[in-house]
Parts: structure tokens; sequence; C-alpha cells
């Protein structure tokens, strides 16, 4: 059996997981110390770094491998949420727990900052960072801080 291996990306939280040399996989560990392991086979989580190594060997996570980063993407946020852009006018709807934002100064259309799960004809689909009247006319469930948590809410959407 060929050796599997977590190749730190972002020191403590992310790794490309990758056997012979070949990515199979990425794991994220998750606020709760819990980690997720993604693949095309699906996701699968580990409670606790050591249920991992017992899983896939001591030597699972590699150490002391440089990483080369070329840019660093800038994070905006807006209450708390992930936006594509610099936010402006951010306002928060209490009623709808939503938090809310402007493209620009002078614009009129309102989006709505994180991840979603918005329900169209076809069936669930995700969004990130959804305009507001979208929000109004359909379905949705949200707003999610992260990729993972908004996957794992469409997976239990689509099997509804």
């Amino acid at each position: 059996m060929t050796d599997i291996h977590a190749k730190p990306i972002v020191d403590g939280k992310f790794w490309i997981v990758e056997q012979a040399g070949t990515k199979i996989a990425t794991l994220h560990k998750k606020e709760n110390n819990k980690f997720i392991l993604s693949s095309t086979n699906g996701e699968v989580m580990f409670n606790k770094k050591e249920d991992l190594t017992k899983h896939f060997g001591s030597n699972f996570f590699l150490k002391n491998t440089k990483v080369k980063v070329t840019a660093v993407e800038e994070v905006y946020e807006c209450h708390g949420y992930p936006t594509l852009c610099s936010p402006y006018n951010s306002m928060y709807d209490v009623r709808r727990k939503l938090p809310l934002f402007t493209k620009s100064e002078q614009s009129k259309s309102l989006y709505c900052a994180g991840y979603y799960v918005i329900k169209f004809n076809k069936g669930w689909v995700k969004s990130f960072c959804p305009k507001a009247i979208t929000i109004e006319r359909y379905p949705y469930k949200g707003p999610f801080k992260d990729k993972f948590e908004m996957k794992a809410i469409l997976t239990n959407a689509k099997s509804d």
C-alpha cells in the first residue's frame, strides 16, 4: 500500500491529501477541532486528529513542507460573513437575520453576505453572496460562514 500524506497548505487548518504524489483529497479543520476529508467519493468527518492518524498511519501529517504562497487574497466580510468584494452600506436585517451590503456607495442593489442554499425550479443550488431579491423570491437556507457548512446543508436539502 502506498503511503498517504497530508501536505499543509494553511498551517493547522487546511491540507492537500496526496497518494504517491497525486492529489486525492483535501482536509479541513473545523472550529470545533473536527476534520472533514473531501474527495471525489464524498466527505468524511473525523472527530479528532488521533482518528486520522489511526486510519492513515502515524506519518499522515507531513512536517516541514515548504509551501510557496504567491498571492494573498484579501478577505472581505459583512457582519462576520464573507463577501465577494469590499462591502458598502452594510446593514443587518434583524427580522430575516440577513447580513446585507451594496457593492458601491451609490448602488441600490442589496446583496446577502455569506453562503446560501437556494431552491429554484430545478432544485437546490449553492450560492455565494446572492442578491437580496433572490432570497425574497425563493426558499433558502443560510447564511453560512463557510463552504463546508453550506455543502452539508445542500446534501441534506437534496435528499429531502
